[in-house]
């Protein structure tokens, strides 16, 4: 009975393992494509307008999950208010739309959400207020999230504002919110589309002292 010749890749062992490590090299780039764009994603705070919660080059991971699946339900994914998320910001001096102009590149943006479609948002003598169905003589946003001057929001507001979050978009704010520190949806960013929300913040991971979960 004749003997069945040894395969190529048995011939050449030196080619099978080339041939593993090629393929093991595009699973893991596939795979962190894929987790970076359904998953999770990192960014670097840039700036002081979220002090003294996050500070210039804090590294943060990006809950993108809630988005994703929110989407693949056929659902606008809706963060809770509060909460700190980042959104893409295109760089057209125009008010944001969930369409990205060609040949402009998206900057993103960290803010906390402050109020949403049908609500009224005012600020005066440095107060935030929010009126809705719920709270017809308003509320302050802020109560449940500023755990003290070093964590949440800031008590003073700069600016004067009186608005109804449009339909389909979010009222968006920094923590740091004293004078010009802060660039949001008081101070000429306008509204935030919910299409624009990359995800809400769930972890810092440097520095290393300062890890904490959202």
């Amino acid at each position: 009975m004749e003997q069945a010749k040894p395969s190529f890749l048995k011939k050449h062992p030196l080619v099978k393992d080339l041939l593993s490590l090629a393929i093991f090299v595009v699973a893991v780039i596939v795979g962190t494509f894929l987790l970076n764009a359904f998953v999770y994603r990192s960014y670097d705070v840039v700036g002081q307008s979220m002090e003294n919660t996050l500070h210039n080059e804090d590294r943060i991971i990006v809950n993108r999950f809630a988005v994703s699946w929110a989407h693949f339900l056929g659902q606008e994914y809706v963060p809770e208010r509060g909460q700190v998320i980042v959104f893409a910001n295109g760089d057209s001096k125009g008010p944001l739309t969930c369409g990205v102009p060609s040949g402009q590149k998206d900057q993103y943006i960290i803010k906390r959400v402050i109020a949403f479609p049908g609500e009224r948002v005012t600020v005066k003598d440095g107060v935030l207020t929010v009126y809705n169905d719920e709270n017809p003589d308003g509320f302050n946003p802020d109560e449940e999230t500023r755990v003290d001057e070093n964590n949440g929001p800031k008590e003073y507001s700069s600016g004067d504002v009186d608005m109804i979050v449009p339909e389909g978009e979010l009222f968006v704010a920094g923590d740091n919110r004293e004078g010009s520190h802060s660039f949001d949806s008081r101070s000429g960013l306008g509204t935030v589309p919910f299409c624009r929300i990359i995800g809400p913040v769930m972890l810092r991971i440097y520095p290393l002292d300062a890890i904490r979960t959202f």
